[in-house]
């Protein structure tokens, strides 16, 4: 991704993140990119576009934030995840799911779902990859969305939560 693109994304991310899918003008999205119009839509040909390359910047700044120098240990690499990813929900996006959010706000939209799939497969086999438990994607992922979607409810306890419902699956790999 070049230089502008990034910065491009970069704004963009934080200017849906912080006011939605619907309520930001094409203004303030430009201004949240810190460009001009043309050089907006130059790289962002259409607003779709732009959701779609903010997505994809939160997509590997997510990825980095949660799975980047993991313990080596599985039960530690678990807990570090699910601990992270309450971080994440705490300092990024308190709300929910961006993706989630991003596909309710606009359901027909198949790159959108696309992205959404690819997103949480990632998550899921990266988590699985990390903790020993290959094969139990779909189980993890179940947890890490759990975890995602009542973090705004419970805050910590949502975490802790998550830690023990990993419990049976931590055994399955002894």
């Amino acid at each position: 991704m070049s230089d502008m693109m990034s910065k491009i994304s970069e704004g963009l991310e934080r200017a849906f993140a912080s006011r939605g899918f619907a309520e930001p003008s094409v203004e303030d999205l430009r201004d949240a990119a810190g460009v001009s119009l043309r050089t907006l839509y130059k790289y962002t040909p259409s607003r779709a576009e732009m959701v779609l390359a903010a997505l994809e910047n939160r997509h590997q700044r997510y990825l980095t934030r949660v799975f980047d120098a993991l313990p080596r240990g599985p039960e530690q690499a678990l807990d570090t995840i699910l601990s992270r990813i309450g971080m994440w929900m705490e300092t990024e996006t308190s709300h929910g799911c961006l993706f989630h959010a991003a596909v309710a706000a606009d359901p027909g939209s198949q790159p959108l779902r696309a992205l959404l799939e690819r997103h949480k497969a990632e998550v899921a086999s990266r988590a699985a990859a990390a903790t020993g438990l290959g094969g139990s994607d779909t189980a993890l992922l179940l947890i890490i969305e759990g975890l995602t979607q009542t973090w705004p409810l419970r805050g910590e306890a949502a975490v802790e939560a998550a830690k023990q419902l990993s419990q049976p699956l931590r055994s399955q790999r002894k």
